[in-house]
């Protein structure tokens, strides 16, 4: 008995040292105070399982090996963006008065500035996407480089493979990084296999595996959607190399509804920088070798759009992109219309939101009507609740999953890429967005909007409010976990 006794006491002491040691981490760590609440209530609660569940997804841990990579890679990365600005000449007179502070703050927080003379074109039909990508890769005469959360094989998606193996043996450099988990499925097929021996250089971006796990965290994922063809033609956006008649059919949600934009201009280097960046931290092919065969050079104007790159992720500084969409929220005067297929707010976007309709902006949130993940639709939901409350219009989008990322501001300028306004994207996935000080761009993505819009139902306070009272429970609960998703 006494043996016994003993036991429990060991074990006792041991867990609490370690409950009190890992929470003077997390509060010593000085994360948002939401985020650090909910990691001390997991740990506090769950004798050692708690402990378990943080050391495996409570920090941001990226490896030794590619964490002292990322400090060999990231500061020639960044001076050679630096030479961007050497380049760029926005005349802000003309683009309005809120642009300029945004583009500053942006390139003090990512170290890449916003660049005149592009040409940024929206395409939001899928079909089309992937036609005018398989067209530039066949007509690409040195490079193709693209970068994918999920590849996914059969319909259009294979022919884009099919164009990448004929550029191929036409000697073209294919370079293609694809997400580990994302792309999971594809990287175990035979077409991944076919396409190495051709000659396309495949890579999985941050590789998973049981020993990987005690020392990397494991969700930290490659969301971002490249290409870029011969360092002149970019494309960025939403939609995965998927074909949505062949992705996830079962899943209850309809087709992802998705959009990318091509862009033409001095852009386009910010694009393909942010890719060789990817490609070298999960590569190591070395940037000597990529300064020489990555086709990133000076681009000739090609239109007159102001359009900044802003890449985000994990080696990025602290909150840069959470910054970017609390400035742009607070811009507004007149009209915010925001789109995002998962919505769980922290809590500074959440005020920015009801202080934006609050002081008299039409704020408009578009989510669709179903996701394909059950607590976030919970999660989701309480917060709904609250922009309902503050005057904001939400708008469930019934014609599938809508994945397309999007902000308009005033119709002056946009923000539009991989990001979606969760957790995930703000503080953990390496993300791509870019910032379009155009007002013809702007209002063809606020008509695309529109025609999202035409095809939703809002949502009705007084509704939500007659629900059982157990739903709302589940609802309001899920959202203490929102932080943590």
């Amino acid at each position: 008995m006494e043996s016994v006794s003993l036991i429990t006491v060991v074990v006792f002491e041991v867990d609490l040292l370690i409950r009190i040691g890992l929470s003077v981490r997390v509060i010593m760590r000085r994360r948002p105070v939401g985020v650090s609440l909910a990691w001390l209530t997991i740990i506090l609660i769950f004798p050692f399982g708690g402990a378990v569940i943080y050391l495996a997804f409570g920090e941001t841990r990226l490896g030794t090996r590619r964490a002292r990579r990322t400090a060999l890679v990231h500061g020639p990365y960044l001076r050679w963006l630096a030479d961007l600005e050497h380049r760029t000449a926005v005349d802000w007179s003309r683009l309005g008065p809120e642009c300029e502070p945004l583009a500053r703050l942006t390139e003090a927080t990512v170290g890449i500035p916003a660049m005149s003379g592009n040409r940024i074109e929206l395409i939001e039909e899928t079909d089309t996407v992937f036609r005018r990508i398989i067209a530039d890769v066949d007509g690409a005469q040195r490079t193709c480089h693209m970068v994918f959360y999920i590849w996914n094989n059969g319909g259009l998606a294979d022919e884009v493979t099919e164009a990448l193996i004929r550029a191929a043996r036409r000697g073209v450099i294919c370079r293609v990084l694809v997400d580990a988990v994302g792309s999971a499925p594809f990287l175990r097929s035979e077409t991944a296999q076919r396409m190495r021996h051709e000659g396309i250089r495949l890579h999985a971006a941050l590789p998973v595996s049981l020993i990987r796990s005690l020392f990397v965290r494991l969700d930290l994922r490659m969301h971002r959607k490249i290409v870029v063809i011969d360092g002149e033609v970019g494309y960025t956006g939403s939609l995965n190399m998927v074909d949505p008649r062949f992705f996830k059919q079962d899943s209850g949600v309809g087709q992802w509804v998705d959009a990318m934009v091509r862009v033409r201009g001095p852009v386009v280097e910010g694009l393909a920088i942010t890719f060789l960046e990817d490609w070298e931290l999960d590569t190591g092919e070395g940037l000597d070798q990529l300064r020489n065969s990555g086709d990133v050079r000076a681009l000739e104007d090609a239109g007159d759009a102001a359009v900044q790159v802003v890449p985000s992720g994990p080696i990025t500084e602290s909150h840069a992109i959470q910054q970017v969409l609390l400035m742009a929220i607070y811009t507004a005067r007149r009209e915010l219309v925001l789109t995002s297929p998962y919505f769980v707010p922290d809590e500074l976007l959440l005020t920015a939101l009801v202080s934006a309709a609050r002081r008299g902006v039409d704020v408009t949130l578009i989510v669709p009507a179903k996701v394909d993940s059950l607590l976030v639709r919970f999660a989701s939901q309480a917060h709904k609740i609250d922009l309902l409350e503050a005057g904001v219009r939400i708008a469930m989008f019934e014609g599938g999953l809508l994945h397309t990322k999007s902000i308009t501001v005033d119709g002056k300028f946009s923000l539009f890429g991989s990001l979606n306004l969760d957790p995930r994207s703000l503080w953990l996935n390496f993300e791509i967005t870019l910032s379009a000080y155009d007002r013809e761009f702007t209002a063809k993505l606020r008509g695309l909007q529109q025609r999202y819009l035409d095809d939703s139902q809002f949502m009705d306070l007084d509704t939500w409010r007659k629900r059982p009272g157990i739903e709302r429970l589940v609802v309001n609960s899920a959202r203490l976990l929102s932080p943590l998703i």
